[in-house]
């Protein structure tokens, strides 16, 4: 059976379809005590709109979508349960794609022929596309940008700062008295930005204590992953003199970091102190739980959807907005014991 439509809503409420549809849709002006009146009666019929016509006659498809680097990446999967919370909110769908971090994929999003016109806003990690490549795209659908692809400014991003996040972590193992403190997940490649930023970060703690870094302690990665988390604590306590205390700078290295080290006999966090990034929910339940910088996945998705959802509909403040979102310390017994 069909549900109520506007004409049953506004001949109960002795009013014209019009008077229903601003109304409902919020469009122009109506009185108080005409806005009560009809909204009862909604509430009494149960009217729902439609979204998809209502979609429709304004052209959007009412989908929005989000394209990360790696699904299976716990950071991303939390970060897209959050977007879908905040999007829902405003009656938007949206679609998840990833790009494995691969050129083409990246630039195929921005074509003219893309599935741009599948979705009316985009949110976007990138790794590879430069911003002339976005201010040339062939599609012109709005576009907000998360993580921290260096684009200085240009177009709508949103971002925990770095080397705040990094500095933070590795001054805590430093407060602890450790002082061969490692690094691993450095980048220093083109697509490596977060990385590089995250090693300023443990570098600028290190100098505000008058401290050298020892740069064998600073071990590379090409992924953010278990594994590889795993073989670079293996390079470290291979070392002449091993690391007292490590700082990773995604959660999922520092969860393969423990696990060498466990296997090593080393003890967390007695023999070796580990941080990570990111606060996935794994981090609580391994053993030893997982200290970490949490950033505010929740605060990322609010903001970045109110931010495209603007650009979707051009009430966007004039310029880019860049917005830094906090982060906080999470102490756990990977170093508190």
């Amino acid at each position: 059976m069909a549900g109520p439509t506007l004409r049953d809503v506004a001949r109960r409420a002795n009013v014209s379809i019009r008077t229903v549809s601003n109304v409902v849709n919020g469009y122009a002006p109506v009185s108080d005590e005409l806005r009560t009146r009809v909204q009862a009666v909604l509430d009494e019929l149960g009217y729902r709109p439609n979204l998809i016509a209502r979609n429709l006659r304004q052209g959007r498809t009412g989908m929005i979508a989000l394209v990360v680097p790696e699904l299976d990446v716990p950071y991303f999967a939390e970060l897209a349960r959050e977007v879908i919370t905040a999007a829902r909110a405003h009656d938007y769908v949206v679609m998840i794609d990833q790009t494995d971090g691969d050129a083409e994929h990246e630039r195929a999003l921005l074509g003219r022929d893309s599935r741009a016109a599948m979705f009316d806003g985009l949110l976007l990690s990138p790794l590879t596309i430069t911003a002339k490549e976005l201010r040339e795209r062939g599609n012109r659908v709005p576009i907000v940008l998360l993580g921290e692809h260096i684009f200085n400014g240009s177009f709508h991003h949103v971002a925990i700062d770095n080397v705040a996040a990094a500095f933070d972590a590795t001054s805590h193992l430093l407060d602890l008295g450790r002082t061969r403190v490692a690094a691993i997940g450095d980048q220093p490649y083109a697509t490596g930005e977060t990385a590089q930023l995250r090693t300023i970060g443990y570098r600028q703690a290190h100098a505000r204590r008058g401290l050298p870094v020892a740069e064998e302690l600073v071990v590379p990665t090409a992924r953010f992953h278990r594994r590889l988390g795993a073989e670079a604590m293996d390079r470290l306590l291979a070392l002449p003199e091993p690391p007292d205390a490590v700082f990773c700078y995604n959660d999922l290295l520092a969860l393969g970091a423990i696990r060498a080290l466990t296997r090593a006999g080393v003890r967390v966090p007695d023999d070796v102190a580990v941080i990570g990034v990111d606060d996935i929910e794994e981090g609580q339940y391994s053993t030893p739980s997982l200290t970490t910088v949490a950033p505010d996945k929740a605060a990322i998705a609010r903001t970045a959807v109110d931010t495209l959802l603007s650009a979707i509909n051009g009430t966007a403040t004039s310029g880019a907005a860049e917005v830094v979102v906090p982060h906080r310390m999470i102490i756990r017994e990977s170093t508190a014991g």
